[in-house]
């Protein structure tokens, strides 16, 4: 697999770049900010030169942060200085690492005009255009671009390029909780649960407000499974138990053993490694435009690193660019659906990587005669971080979790429909809410989540709050005790009656509903946050752009959240990263037959 990296001067004038800064020898220690937590950097200083960073005292995102910080850390090395490009689309981490090894370096002995040196920018970006030829040509690196390229090769497919905007591979992807629906009679049988293709498509076509097209709707429901026994064969390894994602509505939920979207992403890039030269990745390279002749693509247009011109040639081109879901400005233009009534404004945060999700494919697609439809299905996540709209924290997902709102009261079914959830949220008290678990969530606080962190973790942050028992639990929420133990006793009341709705709806039928009875209790403050972008790309069932009289844009294709017409007005709990596979893998195949 060949990766495009930026130019850099050489060791030697780095070293020498260096040469005069009187550092001693020593092992130094620096705190800095990092995107998640606070994290120290220790950094070796052997020789009067920088031998070692370490950064893995962190709590930053698989894939994201980690990635940065490992990267920059051996670049810092490697170059002798902290003018190294931050990494696009991880910008916290990168600052927060090469400011903690400024602080070492002055602990160190260098002295202001030294650091002004070890400052200097290292990397230097070519500027003269570059033209490569490929079989099929992908925009966007995050798990559908990952599924389409690795689809694509295993079709015939004699090379692939793919042009990703940020640093790194696995996009939005790889943040996620990573759950995908799929009935699996083999999992699911083994825990007693009843679950049928019919039925998964039943509750998809329902959760979506009955607006999703019928034909890509049964094309998800009737190949997720296939899907997963795909991952499987490429490596992928995913729990035996089966859960339920937040707004489900089924028990069908598959999660990868290694935890979060990271489980699948980083697979399907070691699998592209296996390829060699087949394979080219430009990093830092946004799409600028599909290139089309006579009524067909013939490929993509990109800038590397604002500066390098990119030209792929190539007869099929995949759109995998994800939605909108970050840029502001946009969704608030398009929001006359579902949450008209909401503003969507900068006040509600997202659950995607910022400069990912900024809805771009949908502006080269339509430059390229593509049809784009439901842009106003617009899915807010009732579980997001106040400030930043995250999901990073404690796992939300799944049963034994209660809404409590800030007089102590439960308000809605904690089962039922995202779009429902969050619709009672905005009528409670300062639109906010208590997520509250307990012991039967979190029997060893030790244990990482599916995002690599603890509950310890999370404790220490500050993030969650943690009591011994109900009434000291009230007291740090600041509601009501006798209001608190109520919303508890109302939801053990409805586990004892099984299969029977209480008064919010609420049905205890997953085979993981059991009461909240023991401490220790813990308490998040959540809000709604916007988590999807089901509007999009209107493609067929073999992942072909349709242009706007219904017929296949030749050569064009597209998976993933940048379409549109599968998940209808409301996308269930679980059913994007099934989506970002399934149509994924379709996407590849048929682009590298160029139907």
């Amino acid at each position: 697999m060949i990766v495009r990296t930026v130019l850099s001067l050489s060791v030697s004038l780095a070293l020498a770049m260096s040469a005069n800064a009187a550092l001693k020898d020593g092992t130094y220690s620096a705190e800095a900010l990092g995107h998640n937590s606070p994290m120290t950097v220790k950094v070796t200083i052997k020789g009067g030169k920088i031998a070692g960073v370490d950064s893995a005292a962190n709590m930053e995102t698989r894939g994201v942060g980690q990635f940065a910080l490992d990267k920059l850390g051996k670049e810092i090395v490697q170059k002798q200085s902290i003018g190294v490009d931050n990494v696009t689309g991880a910008t916290v981490s990168s600052f927060a690492l090469k400011g903690a090894v400024k602080k070492a370096l002055q602990q160190a002995g260098a002295t202001p005009d030294e650091l002004k040196v070890f400052s200097k920018k290292t990397d230097a970006v070519p500027t003269t255009p570059l033209t490569v030829k490929a079989s099929v040509a992908i925009i966007g690196g995050g798990g559908t671009g990952l599924a389409a390229a690795v689809s694509a090769l295993e079709n015939g497919a004699k090379k692939v390029v793919i042009l990703e905007k940020l640093g790194y591979l696995g996009g939005s992807t790889q943040v996620s909780g990573g759950a995908l629906n799929a009935v699996d009679d083999k999992r699911q049988k083994a825990q007693g649960i009843k679950d049928s293709i019919q039925t998964h498509y039943d509750s998809t076509m329902k959760g979506g407000h009955n607006v999703g097209e019928p034909a890509l709707v049964h094309y998800l429901t009737d190949n997720a499974y296939p899907t997963v026994e795909w991952m499987e064969k490429q490596g992928v390894r995913f729990k035996d138990k089966i859960g339920a994602a937040t707004g489900s509505l089924g028990q069908r939920s598959h999660y990868g053993v290694e935890g979060s979207g990271w489980a699948y992403t980083h697979i399907f890039e070691n699998v592209l490694k296996k390829y060699g030269d087949r394979v080219e990745i430009f990093t830092d390279t946004p799409a600028t435009q599909i290139l089309v002749k006579d009524g067909k693509v013939i490929g993509v247009k990109g800038l590397r690193k604002g500066k390098q011109p990119v030209t792929v040639d190539a007869p099929s081109v995949v759109l995998a660019t994800g939605g909108f879901g970050a840029n502001v400005e946009y969704r608030q233009k398009v929001n006359t659906g579902v949450w008209k009534h909401v503003t969507l404004d900068k006040s509600i945060g997202t659950t995607n990587i910022n400069k990912a999700a900024q809805g771009d494919g949908l502006i080269l697609a339509e430059k390229a005669g593509a049809d784009v439809i439901g842009l106003s299905d617009i899915q807010l996540h009732p579980a997001g971080t106040p400030g930043t709209g995250l999901m990073q924290d404690i796992i939300t997902d799944g049963r034994n979790r209660l809404f409590i709102n800030t007089n102590g009261d439960r308000f809605v079914s904690e089962g039922a429909p995202r779009d429902t959830l969050c619709n009672a949220i905005f009528a409670q008290p300062g639109k906010t809410y208590w997520l509250v678990m307990n012991k039967l969530r979190f029997p060893d606080e030790s244990k990482t989540n599916s995002f690599g962190v603890s509950m310890t973790d999370m404790l220490k942050l500050g993030r969650v709050q943690k009591a011994a028992n109900l009434e000291e639990l009230a007291k740090l929420m600041n509601v009501p005790y006798e209001h608190l133990k109520a919303s508890v006793d109302e939801y053990n009341k409805a586990i004892e009656n099984k299969g029977k709705p209480d008064k919010y709806g609420f049905i205890a039928t997953n085979t993981d509903d059991a009461k909240m009875v023991e401490g220790p209790w813990y308490a998040c403050k959540k809000v709604p946050t916007v988590h999807h972008t089901m509007g999009g790309v209107h493609i067929n069932t073999k992942a072909q752009v349709l242009g706007k009289d219904g017929k296949p844009v030749h050569g064009l294709y597209a998976a993933g959240e940048v379409t549109g017409g599968i998940h209808g007005a409301n996308r269930l709990g679980g059913n994007a990263i099934a989506d970002v596979f399934t149509f994924g893998r379709q996407a590849g195949a048929s682009a590298a037959k160029n139907l």
